[in-house]
């Protein structure tokens, strides 16, 4: 089907910044909206941000401002860049997509999770 690799996870201090990559591979016939969740020890897994295959994005009330998602369709490639950060971006980051795929002589629909990177942010 279609796979989804994160990376640019870490450990960072207040205030600082990170910048995450997810690329979905596949036999992808095309992608519609990419994004960002995340999920913290106990909570629920929320919306970071995401992305129509036009380039509008929309966000998760707790991140507007300081976080920016970007992709680049040539590279089936979804980017976040995270600035200010502070200890309540403590999390795991997923990466998810959908689209479609080629399926033997025909296409079908996927939706795809990434394994996830860890973010930790330090006071």
């Amino acid at each position: 089907q279609v796979q989804l690799v994160e990376s640019g996870g870490g450990l960072v201090q207040t205030g600082g910044s990170l910048r995450l990559s997810c690329v979905a591979s596949g036999r992808i016939r095309s992608t519609n909206d990419m994004g960002w969740y995340r999920q913290a020890p106990g909570k629920q897994r929320e919306l970071v941000a995401t992305i129509t295959i036009g380039g509008s994005p929309a966000y998760g009330d707790s991140v507007k401002g300081r976080f920016t998602v970007s992709r680049d369709n040539a590279k089936n490639t979804v980017y976040l860049q995270m600035n200010s950060l502070v200890p309540e971006d403590t999390a795991v980051y997923y990466c998810k997509a959908d689209g479609t795929y080629f399926r033997g002589f025909t296409s079908s629909v996927f939706t795809s999770w990434g394994q996830g990177t860890q973010v930790t942010v330090i006071s």
